[in-house]
């Protein structure tokens, strides 16, 4: 069994409270339940430790839904142990990981984890169809000695925070609401390709960054951003778009880097997308297309300025 042979790989050295769930974003919501879990396991002298999946069970059980991620499992797992828990434990979500019962699922974390008790918020399930809630794993839990812990969610100006809610507001190019919900700025990363140096033509030359087709993107358009390069932060803007002035039809990344003259091709770079200026527009010609950067630029530096930035 994959599930058993994954999980046998950990071998704690204590007893263990789990969470478990996909944690994509790993935002204030995901933080706000890792805080309860992380707080109740040092007073109960157990260690903690977050069960997260190397694929969103959605797309085990309906394939033909598209679900793009905000963070993928190596950011996930730098994420969640950066929030304080002690052990992060990736499982593949397959279709036999998906026919365990709860009570063979929780009976193989028993086993191989240690587990003594769940920290789950309201609305987690567990187990082949969801039969796992939370009345049937406080009965589970009696009978196979852990403890429950529901946490309630965490609402922030009324709106329950949640990935669903952050991928909304990226949709809309939101990232005003996208970084409450978050906590800290949407980040994109991806290899530096090569591109059509349009933009050094224009003066303004990009790094043409290569993300994961399965990433959640903000809606097209110009943002201001802060890209990372050896640990140093530069202002940066961001397009996000098809390039129509140019008759593209593929939609990519590229980030104008302020301040940066070296050759970053080939190299992975991380760019926070902080705020929107404006959406895709076709100019007539390249020549109001560079007016217009050049304008982007100006208001850009303005904001990142305001905002502390380097």
């Amino acid at each position: 069994m994959q599930v058993e042979a994954e999980l046998a790989k950990f071998s704690p050295k204590k007893d263990m409270l789990l969470t478990i769930g996909v944690f994509d974003g790993v935002h204030l919501g995901h933080r706000h339940l890792i805080a309860k879990l992380t707080g109740l396991a040092h007073q109960q002298g157990y260690s903690s430790g977050a069960i997260t999946f190397s694929l969103h069970p959605r797309e085990v059980l309906a394939p033909k839904t598209r679900l793009p991620f905000l963070t993928d499992i190596e950011r996930r797992i730098e994420l969640l142990k950066d929030a304080g828990v002690e052990a992060v434990i990736s499982l593949s979500f397959t279709p036999e990981l998906a026919a365990l019962s709860p009570k063979e699922f929780l009976e193989l974390l028993k086993k191989h984890l240690r587990m003594r008790g769940l920290v789950i918020g309201p609305d987690f399930a567990l187990g082949r169809k969801r039969e796992g809630d939370t009345n049937v794993l406080q009965r589970l839990g009696e009978e196979m000695g852990f403890s429950l812990t529901v946490v309630p969610p965490l609402l922030i100006d009324g709106e329950v925070v949640s990935s669903t809610a952050i991928r909304q507001a990226l949709a809309a190019g939101d990232m005003k609401r996208a970084q409450k919900l978050m906590g800290r700025p949407f980040r994109l990363h991806g290899r530096v390709v090569r591109g059509d140096k349009r933009g050094a033509e224009l003066g303004f030359p990009t790094a043409n960054v290569d993300t994961d087709r399965e990433q959640a993107l903000p809606a097209d358009g110009v943002y201001t951003s802060r890209a990372y390069i050896d640990n140093r932060a530069y202002s940066a803007m961001t397009n996000i778009g098809i390039n129509p002035t140019f008759g593209g039809d593929q939609r990519l990344v590229e980030v104008y880097i302020m301040g940066y003259e070296g050759d970053l091709y080939g190299r992975e770079l991380a760019v926070d997308i902080i705020e929107r200026l404006r959406g895709e527009i076709k100019f007539d010609n390249p020549e109001e297309l560079r007016k217009q950067i050049a304008e982007d630029v100006k208001r850009g530096k303005a904001i990142l300025e305001i905002r502390g930035a380097s």
